[in-house]
């Protein structure tokens, strides 16, 4: 680690133990509720979330932080991650020149709740959240969520998308009501496959750098975000779940998850820190779903 910072940490540095906390408590919560529907689907055949710690290694000895990977395979969740990670370290010279603030002091802080739902019903569908804070000589905040039907154009899907959209807008109305089309418009084109010409799925909010200059409020917006996704998608899984499908139905939601395959790969930017900051490479590539298929 470098001796002393060339610049007064940013206030996002008092908020470390707290951030820490809320995306833990956030992961307990999501867990407790997907394992509750698996109960309400499967009852003693329910799937259960296993837990792996790890531990971050840095070349020099100092503490690196980790994290905890939780991954349920069940009848309802045919792979679901919801894993966090606190980890602290130095920016590469590589990724120095890319985040705010590692050009001043190379040493960063980041915390955050990252998950990943692949379903066994093709008329489930995946979905995608993750909230982050991170610490350089700056301080921000990052995230989104995201839905991704494997049957994006039927009524159904078409339905369940307005229920996560309005979710995630009246939790952005709650404090600016520029954040959800500024969010909207922004995981619209985060979440787009450029060598396909296509999205990813049905789209939601995608965020980051967010440093408004309020702490307490930009850390607000981030709970609720988590709140409104801890409501909504659960919400959407119940009213699906046990709704019968047909072998076609499954071969294209085999099909569709190879686009998520082919995004997480080669564009996301979250893959990307986790492989260039040392990251658990298992939790890394939790996102990506247990069985796909390319035709």
């Amino acid at each position: 680690m470098s001796a002393a910072p060339t610049a007064p940490p940013p206030p996002h540095a008092s908020l470390q133990d707290q951030a820490r906390t809320w995306f833990e408590s956030l992961r307990d919560r999501l867990c407790a509720e997907f394992e509750a529907i698996e109960d309400a689907q499967a009852g003693g055949d329910a799937g259960r979330f296993v837990r792996t710690k790890w531990d971050r290694p840095t070349q020099d000895g100092s503490p690196g932080g980790g994290g905890v990977m939780s991954v349920m395979r069940g009848k309802v969740f045919e792979k679901v991650g919801v894993n966090v990670s606190t980890v602290a370290g130095e920016f590469s010279p590589e990724m120095r020149a890319r985040i705010p603030g590692a050009d001043v002091d190379p040493r960063f802080w980041a915390s955050g709740v990252s998950l990943v739902a692949h379903m066994c019903s093709p008329l489930v569908p995946a979905a995608h959240f993750n909230t982050r804070m991170l610490v350089t000589a700056r301080g921000w905040f990052g995230g989104g969520g995201d839905l991704t039907p494997m049957q994006r154009d039927s009524a159904e899907a078409l339905a369940d998308a307005a229920d996560f959209h309005a979710s995630f807008r009246a939790a952005c109305n709650r404090h600016d009501p520029a954040y959800y089309p500024k969010y909207k418009e922004w995981c619209d084109r985060y979440f787009f496959l450029p060598h396909r010409n296509e999205p990813r799925g049905a789209g939601g909010i995608f965020f980051d750098h967010l440093d408004s200059g309020d702490l307490a409020a930009d850390f607000a917006f981030v709970r609720d975000a988590g709140l409104a996704f801890l409501d909504v998608f659960p919400r959407i899984v119940r009213r699906r779940m046990a709704v019968p499908w047909t072998v076609e139905q499954r071969e294209h939601q085999l099909i569709r998850r190879g686009r998520y395959v082919e995004f997480n790969l080669i564009h996301d930017a979250g893959t990307l820190f986790g492989f260039k900051t040392g990251g658990n490479i298992e939790a890394i590539l939790m996102s990506l779903p247990p069985e796909v298929r390319w035709p």
